[in-house]
């Protein structure tokens, strides 16, 4: 049983929620107040370091976004086992919490491979992946900012191979894909701060870090 039984399905909550989990959190970040003291690098260096500006920033984002629900829609139609009126049969929380795990182990092992890939290649990195890195200096907002053809293969791909491999439910989905948006938000925040994630805001905007 979750909250949102009942007014949408699990299928709609796995392509939106995460969207709307990255406004919300991004959002927070973005609202606080300036803690200079846990900031990575100031305010101020970041207005004068960014090559990019923060409408640009978001328009790129949500233009991520809006692939990632496409294709979220089209996984979630291919591998849903509901008809019109039934319900998928949930697997128990045991197996649920081996497949997030899973998921996890697959999407942080994609991502990194591809990412050393796209620092590797000269002509990746020039012509793709230093879209992310005209970011200097990171915030919680531009986690996403990436150039549309790295954000289809970085996130968007790894995160239904995660799904496919594995074997998850669409209700499942909706906790991991939230649960690495948050992740993905907490790694671009620009702040030090006690954390749950190990990394958590430690992304230096170097275009030579991996």
């Amino acid at each position: 049983m979750v909250f949102w039984e009942g007014y949408v399905s699990d299928e709609v909550m796995g392509t939106f929620a995460p969207i709307v989990i990255y406004w919300l959190y991004a959002g927070l970040f973005q609202l606080l107040p300036p803690l200079d003291n846990y900031r990575l690098h100031t305010r101020k260096e970041e207005d004068v370091k960014n090559s990019v500006p923060l409408s640009s920033v978001v328009k790129g984002v949500l233009l991520q976004q809006l692939v990632q629900a496409v294709v979220a829609h089209l996984l979630f139609l291919v591998t849903s086992e509901t008809g019109l009126v039934e319900t998928e049969v949930q697997p128990p929380l045991l197996v649920q919490i081996i497949q997030i795990i899973i998921a996890m182990f697959v999407m942080d092992t994609w991502q990194y491979f591809v990412h050393r890939y796209m620092h590797v290649n000269k002509f990746l990195y020039r012509h793709i992946h230093s879209q992310h890195h005209k970011l200097v200096v990171p915030y919680a907002i531009g986690a996403l900012y990436n150039h549309p053809l790295e954000g289809l293969l970085l996130d968007t791909v790894g995160g239904a191979i995660s799904f496919l491999i594995s074997g998850m439910t669409a209700r499942t989905a909706v906790i991991f894909f939230c649960f690495a948006v948050v992740k993905t938000v907490d790694d671009h925040c620009g702040l030090w701060l006690p954390a749950f994630f190990p990394n958590l805001g430690q992304t230096s905007g170097d275009p030579h870090a991996v």
